[in-house]
């Protein structure tokens, strides 16, 4: 009978990390570099949603049943099961690319900002970095997400604009499922950004970290405890995970697509600036556009900038054997102080003069790059049965894994290649 009255909360129930995930996906380097393809490219690049969307779902389900199944995060299998000289690289490389995404973000949280008050944006980042620092040693975690996760839902109104500006819908169609793929630089480069954005290293570690964090909530603080899941439990995650990567890419879709039918239908191929980003808007939310790009931005950094830094530094926890954990009593030190060095180091970043906008697209990028390697580990530990028991991956999902690392370094090298060539 409960169940039948109460088909919201058990919808609701199932939420949790892989939502949680998706949505931090969408930061302001993913906004960024999803209006800057629809300005500089058009439609051009709207088909790469219909392909990542499967690709991101078995990569993140992937992740998360790692940390059900050994109880553990990614570093903490690499660390158990795997030689020092592969973990160390790892966890070093993930460390610097989202400490450099975290700065990043700051960045675009303090120009969304400027948008909205008359400060200007260089003066803002480092108090946003203190207090995103305090909100995440003092505050529950959890507490910040409930109230930050909804906020990306403004980033909904990227529909409304796509379908005010009254795009030529045939060709819409075409673009989504015909793939119109080019080997010029400027695509290419387009091309990893988006698939660095979208399928992050930091989403991993996040994921199945995500995942342990979980069972500490539930009281299993051991990891005898931990250890294995139940057949209900891999369902819940993988409906919660193929939720989250659903609702990243039909936002990044959609951000495209209004970007491609306004800035680029006008002619306006570069952005340079939150307000240049903001003009997609316009459409659906006229001279409000960039109060509602602000909102959209600053909800979606201040989730993405703790899942940057708190990722970073479960991975060097589980690496160095430290405890960790973000409901932890009382707080473990050394885990915290991670966190905000990989903030400071990311504010620090900010203060080099590189312009806010090409930033997080080179960001994108930096991921698009570090992203297959890290891949081909993850599959390995996936199907290693000393990690994963009887509970390796099936066919399928090796199949969807392994094409996303081949596609991933394709786009990479091919990207490479173009530059040096051009």
């Amino acid at each position: 009978m409960e169940r039948r009255a109460n088909p919201v909360k058990r919808f609701l129930k199932i939420l949790g990390p892989g939502l949680i995930t998706g949505a931090a996906d969408d930061d302001p380097s993913g906004i960024a570099t999803y209006a800057t393809a629809g300005a500089t490219l058009g439609l051009a690049t709207l088909w790469t949603a219909i392909v990542t969307l499967p690709l991101m779902s078995v990569v993140q389900l992937t992740c998360a049943r790692i940390g059900m199944i050994s109880g553990k995060g990614l570093a903490g299998v690499l660390r158990e099961h795997y030689s020092r000289w592969l973990l160390y690289p790892v966890v070093a490389v993930l460390v610097i690319a989202n400490t450099v995404n975290a700065g990043t973000d700051i960045g675009a949280i303090a120009a969304a900002l400027n948008l909205l008050i008359p400060v200007p944006a260089i003066a803002l980042i480092a108090p946003i970095a203190v207090l995103i620092v305090i909100l995440q040693v003092w505050g529950s975690y959890r507490l910040i997400v409930r109230t930050f996760k909804w906020l990306t839902l403004t980033l909904f109104a990227y529909v409304g604009a796509a379908f005010l500006a009254k795009p030529d819908w045939l060709s819409v169609l075409k673009a989504t499922f015909i793939p119109a793929f080019r080997l010029d630089a400027t695509y290419l480069l387009t091309l990893v950004a988006i698939l660095g954005t979208t399928i992050s290293p930091y989403l991993f570690f996040w994921q199945a970290s995500q995942e342990v964090e979980e069972e500490l909530g539930l009281g299993r603080k051991w990891l005898a405890q931990r250890k294995g899941a139940t057949r209900s439990e891999l369902r819940r995650a993988a409906w919660d995970t193929y939720i989250g990567a659903s609702f990243c890419n039909v936002i990044f879709y959609f951000v495209i697509l209004a970007s491609a039918a306004t800035l680029h239908a006008a002619g306006h191929t570069e952005i340079d600036s939150a307000a240049a980003a903001a003009q997609a808007l316009k459409p659906f939310a006229g001279n409000a556009a960039a109060t509602l790009f602000a909102i959209g931005l600053i909800g979606s950094g201040v989730l993405a900038v703790p899942v940057l830094t708190t990722s970073a530094a479960y991975a060097v926890a589980e690496t160095l054997g430290w405890r960790f954990g973000l409901d932890e009593k009382p707080r473990p030190q050394r885990f915290y102080l991670v966190i905000a060095a990989s903030t400071l180091v990311g504010v620090l970043i900010e203060f080099i003069g590189v312009n806010p906008m090409k930033a997080l697209v080179w960001t994108a990028v930096l991921n698009g790059l570090v992203a297959p390697p890290l891949l081909v580990i993850i599959l390995r530990i996936a199907n290693n049965p000393a990690v994963m028991g009887k509970e390796v991956n099936g066919r399928g999902a090796n199949l969807l894994g392994w094409t996303a690392a081949a596609v991933m370094f394709l786009a990479a090298i091919g990207m490479v290649w173009s530059q040096v060539a051009h």
